[in-house]
């Protein structure tokens, strides 16, 4: 069964773009740690990280780094966090979190945003790509 990403990739559900390329694609996080917390993945379907083949992974990593560049120019903050759980959904994902303090990379804490908030915050950091 497709994982929800796989359903996003495939315009099945809506998500906030961030960014896109052949290959990967950016988007906010609708429970975010933070105003700005974006999740980078894979369009191919993958469960684990480490099961990329290096090729794939190292794209991800490039593409994710252009993402956390245009975040740190968008969203005041100390430094962009970065995070590969991938425990809720089987799909490879990086979190990129910016960070005000230690709590921010927690994720119990939650932030809300409008619908219109997000919006407005996924025009910006694409802006700035």
């Amino acid at each position: 069964m497709a994982s929800i990403f796989t359903k996003i990739i495939n315009g099945e559900i809506p998500c906030y773009k961030v960014a896109e390329d052949d290959n990967y694609l950016a988007f906010l996080d609708i429970n975010p740690n933070t105003q700005g917390h974006t999740l980078c993945i894979p369009k191919q379907e993958v469960d684990k990280i480490f099961d990329m083949e290096e090729e794939h992974y190292m794209g991800l990593m490039a593409f994710s780094r252009k993402v956390a560049l245009a975040l740190e120019k968008t969203i005041p903050c100390k430094r962009i966090g970065v995070a590969v759980v991938g425990l809720e959904v089987p799909h490879v994902h990086v979190h990129l979190i910016p960070l005000h303090d230690m709590d921010d990379m927690r994720f119990q804490r939650k932030v809300n945003l409008t619908k219109e908030e997000f919006e407005d915050l996924a025009a910006k950091i694409s802006a700035n790509l």
